[in-house]
């Protein structure tokens, strides 16, 4: 199908397209995830170490589970979601850009899962850890699976989101969209919106929000190494 000169009804056919694909796609893997339920739960719970877990009423444990095989779902579609935004954007960019975009997609699903392979083995334990060992003899700690699941796949999510940070930087430079001397002259406000975002997306403890501000911190100013090096390159090929 020729993708140039589209008119706006086509332009808005062609999205229902991409977003039924993604629906159905993120579906099949939320199903998939779902029978695979018991096995995703042992990995969520080995990060709690020999903590005790209770569920509070009858359907408590089933949506723990649905909202498990959602999490896992996302994960697993990731890819064909990526696929489905780049085909829907691919026909306003040149050829170039479309192969640098498709490595791009490639690698943000990289980073994404990367993000939650490092939660998963540094920051699940050790926070979990600290708030367990504020336990004393007279309180104990007895986790609502539920609020455990909630606060694992919090966590999981924004650092799955956080290392998106380079890639992103990486496509706006490309993109000609933001420029490395724009991003030092920010340091000051990104900091200030990574503060605000980690309160709002992770569990309400200082704990959970300082360790995903400082590697977030870190990211951006990895993202201002990764956008002056973009910037160079096309200088040079301008000259």
């Amino acid at each position: 199908m020729n993708e140039e000169g589209l008119t706006l009804v086509e332009h808005l056919t062609e999205l229902r397209k991409r977003i039924i694909i993604v629906i159905i796609t993120l579906l099949a893997a939320t199903g998939v995830a779902f029978y695979f339920v018991d096995e995703i739960q042992n990995l969520m719970i080995r990060p709690g170490g020999e903590v005790d877990f209770i569920y509070l009423s009858p359907p408590e444990l089933l949506m723990a589970h649905i909202k498990l095989a959602l999490m896992a779902g996302l994960v697993g579609a990731l890819p064909i979601i990526f696929y489905q935004v780049w085909a829907f954007v691919i026909p306003g960019i040149q050829k170039k850009q479309k192969i640098f975009l498709f490595l791009s997609v490639f690698f943000g699903t990289f980073f994404f899962v990367g993000g939650i392979i490092f939660a998963y083995l540094l920051i699940l334990p050790l926070s979990i850890e600290f708030f367990a060992g504020m336990a004393s003899e007279q309180v104990q700690p007895l986790f609502s699976f539920t609020s455990y699941i909630g606060f694992v796949t919090s966590i999981l999510f924004a650092f799955g989101v956080a290392f998106e940070l380079p890639m992103l930087v990486l496509l706006l430079t490309k993109f000609n969209l933001v420029r490395p001397r724009t991003l030092r002259r920010a340091r000051k406000f990104v900091f200030l919106v990574v503060v605000v975002l980690s309160a709002l997306i992770t569990p309400p403890d200082i704990i959970s929000q300082a360790l995903l501000a400082g590697p977030m911190m870190i990211l951006f100013e990895v993202s201002i190494i990764i956008s002056s090096v973009i910037y160079r390159k096309k200088e040079k090929e301008t000259q």
